[in-house]
């Protein structure tokens, strides 16, 4: 890896997909024109609206836009793990999450890249520092949201205001350093796993202001499970800071792996209640 380079210098934006036909083109070109040198993957879940297809017409067309298709919805973590990879594996300077429902602002990405080229390992865009917002969120998921953030910096120390922000940009220097196939989390657990495991790098993690606001187009990808999903996790992994003798690696991959099961079987009662 060419540690003499800028993290802006070949950035690579990744957008996960799942029905996002509606809003996928537009997104695209709204990155591409907010950082002209970017490359954009798109990681499509194989989504029934025709989204992949749409995308790989544009691919045909723009050298700057690559399409990872997977056989089935499989979570976003996994969508972020595949599409990390392919793009340090081509060559990227630092990775962009940004979701694909215009909730985040493609016009921000060059202050996230800014952020690194000064030394960040990872850049957050943060509605809860001075400057953000979330104008049009209901109270309920706002609080929500506030409550998760509050948790999850009190049980794992987090210097971060916004850990569950899926807005972000880390450098391929600080990716390289963190072994994906080992990240277990998905959804809003996903941002603050990787977040924690910045943290224990003992990187710098800044914090850019955005506005957050709701989706465009589209139905929101929320479910009770991730949000579940996140507190178990902060749960177990802030035991095991405070107490890393009696709850050590193998208690932990014990514990981690009961809340696979637990959430494997919400999700087949949730699928049963909407069958």
């Amino acid at each position: 890896m060419d540690s003499g380079r800028l993290p802006s210098s070949s950035p690579w934006v990744v957008i996960p997909t799942y029905n996002e036909a509606d809003n996928i083109i537009s997104i695209i070109a709204a990155v591409l024109e907010a950082v002209s040198n970017a490359h954009v993957i798109v990681v499509d879940d194989s989504s029934p609206d025709g989204t992949g297809t749409l995308v790989a017409e544009l691919v045909a067309q723009d050298p700057r836009v690559s399409l990872l298709v997977r056989a089935q919805k499989s979570g976003l973590g996994a969508a972020y793990r595949e599409g990390f990879r392919e793009a340090l594996e081509r060559g990227a300077s630092a990775v962009v999450e940004i979701d694909a429902d215009f909730s985040h602002d493609p016009a921000v990405i060059p202050q996230l890249l800014a952020a690194l080229d000064v030394g960040g390992g990872l850049a957050i865009g943060s509605r809860y520092v001075a400057g953000g917002a979330s104008p049009g969120l209901s109270s309920g998921r706002l609080a929500i949201s506030r409550g998760g953030n509050a948790y999850a910096r009190f049980m794992l120390g987090l210097p971060v205001h916004d850990a569950t922000a899926g807005f972000r940009a880390y450098s391929a220097e600080t990716l390289s350093k963190i072994p994906l196939a080992e990240v277990r989390a998905d959804g809003y657990g996903f941002q603050v796993e990787m977040a924690y495991r910045v943290h224990g790098l003992g990187l710098p993690i800044a914090e850019v202001p955005i506005i957050f606001r709701d989706r465009q187009a589209g139905r929101s990808k929320m479910s009770k499970r991730i949000v579940v999903e996140a507190m178990l996790l902060c749960t177990v992994w802030g035991v095991a800071r405070r107490f890393p003798i009696t709850f050590h690696r193998e208690r932990q991959e014990q514990a981690l792996d009961m809340i696979g099961k637990i959430l494997s079987r919400l999700g087949e009662l949730s699928a049963g209640k909407g069958s």
